[in-house]
């Protein structure tokens, strides 16, 4: 079984976590909430908290297939923790690991060099100069291990491209027709 870690701060948003975590578990991925300042309970943007999140310090990334990075005002608190930043540079160094990072989060990876020669898409206004080529007008886009999405209406495209990533087309393709996509 494939295994995913989703970071969560205060003031993550909703709908760029949820659905792709929804959609990972409908595909048989396991998906485990980590609360990135060691908490155990994480609340959103729009006041949904998140129980049960797994204290960062209490979890081994060591195995995982894939790490992602909702958007929301909590990626300024991602981008300030060099717990986090190690976990990224561990994921996006690991040709076996899927990176995915969307709407504010893709920010922190262009800030680490990460998105220099890379396809991405991220929140438009929160672009800057990553040396890497923006792609404005699609929800999600995928450039080998790194998955990059726009914004919160991307949520569901996010989470069927990490599918992709991990499991492949067909079962991206299955998990569509299952909720008449």
């Amino acid at each position: 079984m494939k295994k995913t870690a989703v970071l969560l701060d205060e003031g993550f948003e909703e709908i760029e976590a949820l659905s792709p975590v929804d959609l990972l578990r409908r595909a048989g991925v396991q998906v485990d909430l980590i609360g990135a300042s060691n908490q155990t309970e994480v609340t959103g943007r729009s006041g949904i908290t998140v129980k049960g999140t797994i204290p960062m310090k209490d979890y081994s990334f060591d195995d995982i297939d894939c790490l992602v990075l909702p958007g929301g005002g909590h990626y300024v608190k991602l981008e300030a923790n060099p717990n986090v930043k190690e976990e990224i540079l561990k994921a996006f160094s690991n040709p076996d690991v899927v990176l995915g990072a969307i709407c504010a989060s893709p920010t922190i990876l262009g800030r680490m060099g990460l998105l220099k020669g890379k396809n991405y898409t991220c929140f438009l206004s929160m672009n800057e100069d990553f040396g890497g080529t923006l792609h404005p007008d699609v929800y999600a886009i995928t450039d080998g291990k790194l998955v990059t999405a726009k914004s919160a209406a991307a949520g569901v495209d996010f989470g069927m491209a990490l599918i992709e990533a991990l499991l492949g087309a067909n079962k991206a393709q299955e998990i569509k027709e299952s909720i008449y996509y």
